[in-house]
Order: structure tokens, then sequence, then C-alpha cells
């Protein structure tokens, strides 16, 4: 298969998963991430945007000032995020992938000449074999929450990039029917091309742990997805094998599927 050939995926991976549910970041779960991109790399090819610079800011900031506390997002975010590109820099090295950081903050996609400029970089890398890893740049970003845990930055940047398939990693199968959650038996929605009854179906659903974006940001993304003619799988990022068996359909998860 050429280049041309491949079907690129966006692949945006929240805290919660990153994190294992746990307050530091797994090395396990990314090792899981690489290896399967290692494996599907000759039909696939990766962009991923990855929250998690300030749940990594916690882990390592107290060991470096001395047990102070900062609690300015902002300053976390700049501290952690260095540390979070070295680990994805590790785990994907040891498997032959080569990563590279890119930091956009949502006025980026306000601008033709930068969304131009976006899709240029990415592409280079793309076809040089680097796996781009995207992150908002929060130190200049004020309205960092309402991004709503990077879903919102994965949409607008699969629809920039006119991606095959916008996968959406988080901590459930899917999405689950409001009936089922409230019978305490959780039911996945396996496929729909409609928005609005999933917005009804989630609205009753809380936020992730680590992650400020619930399942409703989640749907938002894959209406913007959608609105660009992409299809968006949301999979539970904690389960092993998350991407292969999601694309060998040996997993729950919810298909939203274009019109």
């Amino acid at each position: 298969m050429g280049k041309s050939d491949k079907k690129r995926i966006l692949l945006k991976v929240g805290s919660n998963v990153l994190t294992k549910e746990t307050n530091q970041i797994s090395r396990g779960k990314l090792e899981d991430i690489a290896r399967q991109i290692a494996q599907l790399k000759d039909d696939y090819e990766f962009v991923i945007v990855s929250s998690g610079a300030i749940a990594v800011a916690k882990q390592f900031v107290e060991l470096e000032s001395n047990g102070r506390l900062i609690n300015v997002k902002q300053a976390l975010a700049s501290i952690g995020q260095p540390h979070l590109m070295r680990i994805f820099h590790e785990n994907f090295w040891e498997l032959g992938l080569f990563t590279s950081q890119c930091l956009l903050s949502y006025s980026d996609f306000k601008k033709e000449k930068s969304r131009k400029n976006i899709k240029n970089t990415i592409n280079v890398l793309v076809n040089n074999n680097y796996i781009p890893v995207i992150n908002e740049n929060d130190t200049v970003a004020t309205d960092e929450i309402k991004f709503g845990d990077n879903d919102k930055l994965s949409a607008l940047t699969a629809a920039l990039l006119n991606v095959d398939l916008l996968m959406i990693a988080t901590n459930t199968d899917g999405i689950y029917t409001k009936a089922s959650i409230e019978a305490d038996k959780v039911e996945t929605i396996k496929e729909t091309s409609e928005i609005e009854p999933l917005k009804a179906q989630v609205e009753s659903n809380s936020i992730s742990k680590h992650g400020t974006g619930g399942m409703a940001t989640k749907i938002a993304a894959a209406e913007i997805a959608q609105e660009a003619n992409i299809e968006t799988w949301i999979v539970n990022g904690l389960k092993d094998n998350f991407i292969v068996n999601a694309i060998n359909n040996e997993s729950d998860f919810t298909k939203i599927i274009t019109k």
C-alpha cells in the first residue's frame, strides 16, 4: 500500500484513559497504544490528540517544587507538557515509532492562514512517518475549559485534515442508553446517524474523574465531524487492544455514522 492508500485515523485519548483512572499517567496504556499503531501502520496512519498534561504535572510538581502545590491550570499544563511528550516519545520510540508535538489553540482554527499551516505541517509529519501528538496550547488558552477535554479540538482537527475516522477513546463502552444506565445494566448504542436523540440520552451522564469533558462534549465533537462527513467511534480506551478490537468489530462501542 502506498502512503495515499492508508486510512487516516485521528485518535483522541482523554486523561481518564492515559491515567487508567489513577492519579498518574500509565506507561502500560501508552505502550498498548503504541503497540497497536505499530501493528496497524501498513494500513493506517495516525494523528493523536492527547490530553493529560495537567495530570502528568500533578504527578511531578510536588517532587520538583519541594511539595509546594500549584493550582493554576495553565502553569500545570506548562510543567506537564514536556513530561507528557517524553513519556510518549520513550514508549513509541521503543517500537520504532516517531512522535512530534503540535500545540494548537482555538484561535488557530479561526484564521485561514493558520488552518493552512496546521494542515501542511501535519501532512509533512505524517508523510515522513512522524505521529503528531496534538494538545491544546494551554498556557495561552483562557477558555481551556470550554474545549471539553480536547474533544472539540479533536473534531476540529479531524475536519481540518479530512481524516477517514475520528476515534475518541474514553472510559466507557461507547454511549449507553439512558434506560440501561437507570436500570444499572448498561447497554451500548451501537450505531446511529442521529445526533439529537443522542444528546437527550446523555444529558444526565456525569463528567469523568480527570477529564473536563463528559459524554456531551464527545457528542458535540461527533456532530462537528459528521458535518465534515467523518464517522466518529466512541470506544473504551481503558481496555487493552481497543483500537484493533474496534477496527475488527470485536468490542462494544458507538459508531456515529455520516448521514
